[in-house]
């Protein structure tokens, strides 16, 4: 899940594309958008407070075989809820989890551990190693 919560939905949809042209699957509820409330910790680890709102669309969806799958996802977008839920369901199924795996998440974690890759990379040739040389006594 944590793979389809960084992927796009134009991602996730190719992939289930070669999967067939249409997956069989039911809406249990209709996707909706609201919001979460986010907590954090004074210093990390002390009292909660509430920091914010953030928007989050979730989507359940069950296969004719009977796999619910549900998905979470930051944001406004309808069409990778469902998606990501339906992938969830999928992934259920042991049929099905091969070429989901082949066809959807290898993708999505290739380009995903390609763009960390660059971002080390970018980060890397901004480094800057800091020494100290020490005075020895007179």
């Amino acid at each position: 899940m944590a793979t389809l919560a960084e992927a796009r939905a134009s991602e996730i949809a190719c992939g289930l594309a070669a999967l067939g042209d249409d997956i069989a699957h039911v809406e249990l509820r209709p996707v909706e958008t609201g919001l979460v409330m986010l907590q954090g910790r004074i210093g990390g680890d002390g009292a909660p407070f509430n920091l914010g709102e953030a928007t989050v669309t979730r989507a359940t969806v069950r296969l004719p075989s009977g796999e619910v799958g549900f998905s979470y996802v930051l944001g406004r977008d309808r069409d990778k809820a469902r998606l990501a839920a339906l992938c969830d369901a999928l992934w259920q199924n042991e049929s099905t989890r091969e070429p989901l795996e082949r066809h959807v998440l290898a993708p999505i974690k290739a380009r995903q551990e390609h763009e960390r890759a660059e971002q080390r990379a970018r980060t890397a040739a901004t480094r800057v190693d800091f020494f100290t040389l020490v005075r020895g006594e007179d």
